[in-house]
């Protein structure tokens, strides 16, 4: 969904055409998911490349957006996944585009939807900083970076669904570059934050123990700008066929202040 596409009333992000239910028949690689439009196979861009959760999507209930843009090889988008029973007659819903959550965020910046942590007069998008850009500079002396998570959903599981093993959370040289270079701005700017984004209803983002060391370094350096001001929030967006409201904006950065305990050695 561009972002001419979006229009906003009454503290709704409204898409331009609801959003068409679907079903997922599988998903045969990282970029398609194949659906079921009212008995009809069609080959669906899927937005998230890495793993949405451990689930097997076989099944499962879809939300598709349409691009008829010639040069996609694709009509369609996967935008959201229910994890309720396929006859749910209201099923919620999670949001897999991550492209589109920075979209959400930004809209919510514009017309000041996200005022418990910041009053927003200017926005601009994909700003430099170091060797990182960074996805939005506010007022001028805020850098503002969003993180989606999907390799974990904490959302509760019907028996219908099915799931595989659970790989160990892994990260990349990005993210930690970004966060970094996050701290390391507040040496001439006044503010800094890293807004992790749910594109679906949950009470609160759970930073539990992991066994993944690359996890435990990642904490380690939002732990270090936490130490240098960097703010940390959680903003949710509850997303239906016709839009996306934010649900939740709640600042987490008291729990990045402890590091994870060193991996113990061989026995």
């Amino acid at each position: 969904m561009p972002a001419e596409d979006i229009h906003v009333t009454d503290g709704m992000i409204h898409f331009a055409a609801p959003l068409q239910p679907a079903t997922i028949i599988r998903r045969p690689n990282r970029f398609i998911i194949e659906a079921d439009i009212t008995g009809t196979s069609v080959a669906c861009h899927c937005p998230t490349t890495g793993r949405i959760g451990n689930f097997v999507l076989d099944g499962l209930p879809c939300l598709l957006s349409r691009n008829d843009n010639p040069a996609r090889k694709t009509t369609h988008t996967v935008e959201a996944i229910s994890l309720d029973p396929p006859d749910a007659p209201e099923p919620t819903w999670i949001g897999i585009n991550q492209n589109a959550a920075n979209r959400y965020i930004e809209t919510a910046l514009r017309h000041n939807l996200l005022t418990d942590m910041i009053t927003a007069r200017t926005v601009l998008c994909e700003q430099a900083l170091g060797h990182s850009r960074l996805d939005f500079l506010v007022n001028d002396d805020t850098y503002i970076e969003v993180k989606t998570p999907l390799q974990h959903v904490q959302a509760p599981l019907g028996r219908h669904i099915r799931t595989r093993r659970q790989a160990p959370f892994d990260s990349t040289d990005r993210m930690i570059r970004h966060i970094g270079e996050l701290g390391d701005s507040l040496g001439g700017h006044q503010r800094a934050i890293l807004i992790v984004c749910f594109l679906y209803d949950n009470p609160g983002f759970q930073v539990g123990p992991n066994p993944s060391t690359r996890h435990a370094a990642v904490r380690t350096k939002v732990a270090a700008a936490v130490d240098q001001g960097v703010e940390i929030w959680q903003v949710n967006f509850l997303l239906d066929a016709n839009g996306v409201r934010v649900g939740r904006q709640t600042e987490l950065t008291a729990q990045f202040t402890q590091r994870p305990a060193s991996p113990a050695g061989p026995h």
